[in-house]
């Protein structure tokens, strides 16, 4: 049987690539702390169960290909109190974000197109300009300055006659870094200059401990090349529910990616109206949510800070942490934290920076941190990593 080039072109997922050396370490009676995949452990807010619960039809029949239309009346809703105004014909559900960024990708992108990305990125985002036979082109930032972007100078010579999009996240996912104004006008302005898509993944959105968020949906001039992608997952801790949207007030844009969804058929019915029902959820939930974050990501900065020889950017938003370990190759060593360390019994899983990385000399001493466990087993979790360094063979200083 012949397998596509296509396939044999994208890469396994930094974030799960690990999973059966955390699978043989738990086998060998080993606790792992889990550091390397966005699952929160918050409990998914109760609307959700309920309205499924709820749920007396006799037939779960196909949905809308659109999505279910008082779910995206929910999501209008919800977007105003950002001072986007959004209408259902600006509205489609997709299968989580993911679908949302590959859809997005599919309507914008012809093989050969490039795409902007600024490294290190969400690995799945060149999967999916991969999968279009389209090409990756990175923007490189650093530890060294927290991830910011660099000058407006240096992402405009990155723009060829053949780009068609930019994809950015923010608040970040791996870095946690959370836009100025003043990056997102660079930004907005090449966008308009070039006439490019720009595609946004806001999904932590409610998660920015530095300052107050500022969306790309508030700035109108965007409003012919902006493609939001949300997400229940990480707002509602609902990442198993699968749903997700693209918006946008382009119109020809909307003509086009109605036949993507068409072409699945539908979301899941279920999971549509547990949804619709999460947009009930009260802000107090939200604010609790954002403290007990705001907490761990404090707990994560104040011990890594203690541990020599370890650099790292203050994440301002999101649950993620990009750090630099002093060691030869991380994910060697991540390895060796599965296979050949622990302390008492117990070792730590994280997901190691060069697969957020499209040039693939960079991140091999990078390591992206999830803080989606509770504070006590954080410091648990960095004083696991403190002994490692001392014992692992390949630290470098």
């Amino acid at each position: 049987m012949y397998i596509s080039n296509r396939a044999k072109r994208l890469l396994n997922s930094p974030i799960r690539k690990l999973v059966p050396f955390a699978n043989a370490a738990k086998k060998a009676g080993k606790k792992v702390y889990h550091l390397n995949i966005g699952q929160p452990d918050i409990a998914t807010s109760e609307h959700f169960l309920e309205a499924i619960r709820n749920y007396d039809a006799k037939v779960i029949a196909y949905g809308d290909s659109k999505g279910d239309p008082k779910l995206i009346e929910a999501i209008c809703k919800y977007y105003r109190q950002y001072g986007a105004d959004y209408s259902p014909e600006h509205v489609h559900i997709t299968n989580g974000g993911s679908e949302a960024l590959q859809l997005a990708v599919e309507t914008t992108c012809d093989p050969g197109d490039e795409v902007i990305l600024f490294e290190p990125f969400y690995a799945n985002y060149s999967t999916f300009v991969n999968q279009t036979n389209a090409r990756v082109v990175t923007v490189s930032t650093s530890v060294e300055n927290g991830y910011r972007l660099p000058p407006r100078d240096v992402v405009e010579r990155s723009i060829t006659s053949n780009t068609t999009a930019i994809i950015i996240t923010n608040p970040g996912n791996p870095t946690g870094l959370v836009l100025t104004k003043k990056e997102m006008r660079m930004i907005s302005d090449l966008v308009l200059k070039y006439d490019l898509a720009l595609i946004v993944d806001e999904v932590y959105r409610e998660f920015c401990y530095e300052g107050e968020f500022k969306s790309f949906s508030s700035m109108p001039e965007l409003d012919d090349h902006l493609i939001m992608v949300d997400s229940v997952s990480k707002r509602y801790s609902a990442c198993g529910a699968r749903i997700g949207c693209l918006i946008c007030k382009n119109a020809l844009f909307n003509q086009q990616i109605i036949k993507f969804c068409q072409a699945r058929l539908c979301c899941p019915t279920l999971e549509m109206l547990g949804a619709t029902a999460l947009y009930d959820t009260d802000a107090q939930y939200f604010a609790d949510v954002k403290k007990e974050y705001q907490k761990r990501r404090d707990t994560l900065v104040e011990c890594m800070g203690k541990l020599p020889g370890v650099q790292f950017g203050v994440p301002q938003g999101a649950f993620y942490m990009m750090v630099k370990f002093p060691v030869d190759d991380a994910e060697k060593f991540a390895i060796w934290l599965l296979q050949d360390f622990d302390v008492d019994g117990e070792t730590v899983m994280f997901a190691p920076g060069n697969g957020f990385y499209g040039n693939p000399n960079f991140g091999q001493q990078e390591a992206r941190l999830a803080y989606v466990i509770n504070s006590e087993d954080i410091k648990k979790a960095v004083y696991i990593l403190g002994e490692a360094l001392k014992n692992y063979p390949g630290r470098t200083k």
